[in-house]
């Protein structure tokens, strides 16, 4: 298929299985989907925004590459974003702790023990501005894992907030939520062009 390219950033302890029913609902609506191909997500390395850097040149092909992140992939979406906008379309961003105190979730002690850093101090920026490109936020309050404030952030922090109704893993394996998210970033790219 030659559709839009799109990027899927696993959370964390996620790998690309996890995220296959979200790239499925991706495919299904007409987008090119890439996987990470970077393994376990195991937390922020001081290599991580160069890493994907190097996979969006991989997977472009000279068009902007639409990234959507699920959990902590959506915050390594917003700062390669920040860092290569004009190889960006937009970021999506399902249930990722983006906004406020980095301590607003339930995992954030077992994140410092696996990742080996303060969950405040990653060994990449953390900026809850909003990235020079569109940026739509996917949340729930049916989460249990990150805390809406987190997820759905502030008003000058992404262009659009949209609640879908399930748990913080059914962002990536749920098929009603996966097709409910393709649904919402299919309206929010047509009304932001």
């Amino acid at each position: 298929m030659d559709g839009p390219p799109a990027l899927v950033i696993p959370g964390f302890i996620a790998s690309d299985r996890t995220t296959l029913q979200l790239r499925r609902a991706l495919a299904a609506a007409g987008w090119r989907v890439h996987a990470w191909d970077m393994g376990w997500n195991m937390g922020a390395k001081t290599d991580t925004v160069e890493r994907l850097k190097a996979r969006l040149d991989a997977i472009g092909g000279g068009r902007p590459v639409l990234l959507v992140g699920w959990s902590l992939g959506g915050v390594f979406a917003r700062e390669l974003a920040r860092a290569v906008p004009d190889k960006v379309q937009a970021v999506v961003t399902l249930g990722s702790p983006f906004s406020g105190d980095p301590h607003q979730n339930n995992v954030w002690r077992l994140y410092e023990w696996i990742a080996r850093h303060p969950v405040d101090q990653p060994p990449i920026p953390r900026i809850c501005a909003k990235p020079p490109v569109a940026c739509l936020a996917l949340w729930s309050r049916k989460d249990g894992i990150v805390a809406v404030r987190a997820a759905r952030g502030l008003d000058d922090e992404r262009d659009k907030a949209v609640e879908i109704g399930c748990s913080h893993m059914a962002f990536g394996i749920s098929r009603r939520a996966t097709r409910r998210a393709v649904h919402e970033i299919d309206t929010f790219l047509k009304n932001a062009s």
